[in-house]
């Protein structure tokens, strides 16, 4: 006889860490009186693959999101941040739960992958694209009536505190109401919800910063009526995490070793040098501290393996059989994967002189740079008119014309914290709390959450 389901909420609680849970006394509290064990991850430690493999159960190789983007080799583009639920291989979580249980409802909360996914409400950032080129904030739901029905609660969502050098509390506060208003008035059997607030500080300013810690706590105050909800309702809470955030002191600019070796090309408009992946025999889509290099010819592994291993900040270079031990062998990964060294980042950086850098390098444009840009976090220090010129492009967002919000700095010395690597030690990787005692003997696997989370929702209660 199948289990009548468990009210389920399960929070990614992006970047959280068993030295951050000291500063979170809500979340300490509920690790405390259920279950709280260290939680492996997947190479790369970065949202869009692990997300996918607690939701799959399988590796990188398996389900296919080998990063937050990859060379769409297809197209010749480089391409971050998709949000189509196909590009995501394998059984799906809400799948096998309605396969034991059909009729099985879900809500995702800004879980990435969420457009076209079988959940029954979703809920995603999706700015409004407008034909003149201007960005507004909002978001993508399904049913589509739930949109107006959040936002008139809640106001817009927030995407300027989402993401970019304003990205703070605002954000997260949004999500967290978001989803008990879907626990109070839709009741689904299982609600995701990702809260991105740890991933800010701890990039801008280290994981042992105290500005990192008070963001902690500032979380933690914002979760805390969720996890009131979720006790009043008898509903059980599993707190995860993708990955840790490491201190970090240097960069690694592997697009610009590339070039100067020869092997990475590109092409001038106005004065702007762009990357030319399809004219390139070898170029890196750098994601943290996680870089595919893509190589056109074979004949040229050699080479490129040589520029990659000269280049300090490289810990390892994968060839077939590195990326297969770390599953990762798959059609979508470059045919290496350099992984920096403890303390180091890559950046997306070709060009070699930044008065020749692209418009969209001073912005924050995640959807045109081809690599992960975590100074998108930053106004540019070094330019005392910065502030003004973000109040005079805001001044004329406000009235309806174009303009270029250009205050993010092409210098990436301010980040101070980064991930991607596997951790060193438990104490510096992703967590896995229960509020149930018992529901894990021990540490837990990546691709073991997925099967975890069917048999909360659908076994035995305990």
């Amino acid at each position: 006889m199948t289990q009548e389901p468990q009210p389920l909420l399960v929070l990614d609680v992006v970047g959280l860490t068993p030295r951050l849970l000291t500063h979170m006394p809500a979340l300490s509290a509920l690790a405390g009186e259920g279950t709280h064990v260290p939680l492996g991850t997947v190479l790369p430690a970065v949202t869009c693959a692990a997300q996918s493999t607690f939701l799959t159960g399988l590796e990188p190789s398996g389900h296919g999101i080998v990063g937050n983007g990859w060379y769409f080799r297809e197209l010749g583009e480089v391409l971050l941040w998709r949000q189509h639920n196909a590009l995501v291989g394998g059984e799906k979580l809400w799948d096998a739960a309605r396969a034991r249980h059909p009729g099985y409802t879900v809500a995702n909360v800004c879980w990435w992958y969420a457009m076209g996914a079988g959940t029954d409400w979703t809920v995603t950032p999706r700015p409004v694209y407008y034909a003149d080129g201007r960005k507004e904030p909002d978001c993508y739901t399904r049913p589509p009536d739930l949109h107006d029905e959040l936002t008139g609660e809640l106001g817009t969502f927030p995407l300027f505190q989402f993401w970019g050098p304003g990205a703070g509390i605002a954000s997260s506060r949004w999500i967290t109401g978001a989803t008990r208003h879907l626990m109070r008035t839709r009741r689904p059997d299982l609600v995701l919800t990702y809260v991105p607030h740890l991933d800010y500080d701890l990039q801008r300013y280290g994981p042992d910063d105290p500005r990192s810690h008070r963001a902690a706590a500032e979380l933690d105050a914002v979760l805390a009526p969720l996890l009131d909800d979720a006790r009043a309702e008898r509903r059980t809470v599993v707190v995860l995490s993708e990955y840790g955030i490491t201190a970090v002191d240097r960069t690694v600019d592997v697009n610009r070793a590339l070039r100067r070796a020869g092997l990475l090309e590109v092409h001038t408009q106005e004065g702007m040098e762009y990357l030319d992946p399809t004219t390139s025999r070898a170029f890196a889509v750098a994601d943290h501290q996680i870089a595919h290099v893509y190589v056109r010819d074979p004949a040229d592994l050699p080479s490129v393996r040589d520029a990659l291993e000269g280049l300090e900040g490289i810990g390892q270079v994968l060839d077939e059989r590195g990326k297969k031990d770390h599953g990762l062998d798959h059609p979508r990964s470059g045919e290496l994967v350099a992984v920096a060294e403890p303390g180091a980042w890559f950046t997306y950086y070709y060009w070699l002189d930044d008065a020749r850098a692209p418009d969209f390098a001073r912005l924050v444009e995640i959807h045109r740079k081809p690599g992960y840009d975590p100074a998108e976090l930053f106004m540019d220090p070094r330019d005392p008119y910065v502030r003004l010129r973000a109040a005079t492009a805001l001044a004329r967002k406000k009235t309806g014309m174009r303009y270029r919000m250009a205050v993010v700095p092409l210098d990436p010395s301010p980040v101070r914290g980064s991930h991607g690597r596997l951790p060193e030690s438990t104490d510096e990787g992703p967590v896995f709390i229960c509020s149930r005692p018992g529901a894990a003997d021990g540490a837990l696997a990546a691709t073991e959450i997925k099967s975890l989370l069917v048999d909360l929702a659908l076994g035995e209660p305990t």
